[in-house]
């Protein structure tokens, strides 16, 4: 990723707007995501995302996270490069045990904690906060009535320039939970 610092977030034009796969890639060319879905079978469904930002040429060829969903699209493992498999629902945690499965927290490779919402901002499908609600990332859908774009589904992932560090668990998370809300978990 880009270093240079230009007082603005990463803004991840998501070209699909799909959960079978899309490219995220940043306006200002910083950063460039594929997710994309590599099986999918009545017992399961995997997604790989890759950085194919200029410059990462090498990373390309290896996933830096896969995502497998189980039988009937539930909750599967997630899996991070260099790291064991972990349990999608104890990676990505209800916020309380009576609560919504809409709102979820994470421990991030930061070590710190995170925490997607669905639609508790205007304007914004998904959000993202850290410590002391910080916003760090949010996902937005094209506005209705808008007309539609060459190339483009309208969706904008954003993620505060702070964080690029983290961008790569934004979009496996946030992945996960629009799974979430597709099938209804």
């Amino acid at each position: 990723m880009d270093s240079t610092t230009y007082g603005m977030p990463y803004i991840l034009e998501d070209k699909t707007g799909e959960l079978t796969g899309s490219d995220f890639i940043d306006i200002n060319d910083r950063l460039r995501l594929r997710l994309r879905c590599t099986a999918q079978a009545p017992t399961h469904t995997a997604y790989m995302i890759h950085n194919v930002t200029h410059g990462h040429e090498r990373e390309v060829s290896r996933a830096l996270v896969a995502l497998a969903f189980g039988p009937d699209n539930s909750l599967g493992t997630i899996i991070f490069e260099s790291r064991s498999p972990v349990a999608m629902g104890e990676y990505l945690r209800r916020v309380s045990l009576l609560g919504s499965s809409k709102s979820r927290k994470f421990l991030a490779s930061d070590g710190e904690e995170y925490q997607w919402s669905w639609r508790s901002t205007k304007g914004h499908e998904w959000t993202c906060t850290g410590q002391n609600q910080r916003l760090v990332a949010s996902y937005s859908l094209k506005v209705v009535g808008e007309p539609d774009y060459i190339s483009s589904s309208g969706c904008v992932l954003t993620i505060d320039e702070a964080y690029p560090h983290l961008a790569v668990e934004i979009l496996a998370t946030l992945t996960i939970m629009r799974h979430i809300v597709a099938h209804n978990l």
